[in-house]
């Protein structure tokens, strides 16, 4: 699948939205990417545009990537240092199971909101909004 077939699937404007609800509730920042291209490893492209996006960079070091490369039918999720130390390996698989069924089904903003619902509530925990915390990152959906 084309990177424009699959984001011309997705409902932006809904993933916008849950990525924002999710992050009114913690002091996380979530993104997605979809890549045009083939990575041979998927979750080695994931981590590099990590680095690219400035999700390294938060003050609690507290971001989670959803990562998409769809000519390759793969994804992966990195979450930074932070939030993995709180969650742990076991989170990302429960995470990964979930959207994986949907996405074999086609059902992909249905998937990525869910994945994000999660993510948030994950985050709201361990790291609750504070009155000084301000959005670090933007909200859309990040394309090579």
């Amino acid at each position: 699948m084309k990177q424009s077939q699959f984001v011309g699937l997705l409902d932006e404007a809904r993933i916008v939205q849950a990525i924002a609800a999710a992050e009114l509730k913690s002091s996380g920042e979530v993104r997605l990417f979809v890549t045009r291209h083939k990575p041979a490893e998927v979750l080695r492209a994931a981590q590099i545009q990590f680095t690219k996006l400035g999700m390294a960079k938060t003050a609690e070091r507290n971001g989670v990537l959803l990562f998409f490369a769809p000519a390759s039918r793969q994804f992966a999720i990195v979450g930074d240092a932070g939030i993995h130390e709180k969650c742990g390996q076991d989170f990302w698989h429960v995470i990964r199971d979930g959207m994986t069924d949907k996405l074999k089904q086609e059902r992909y903003t249905e998937a990525i909101v869910e994945a994000i619902a999660q993510v948030g509530e994950v985050l709201a925990r361990h790291f609750p909004r504070q009155k000084d915390d301000r959005d670090e990152l933007p909200n859309d959906v990040a394309r090579d």
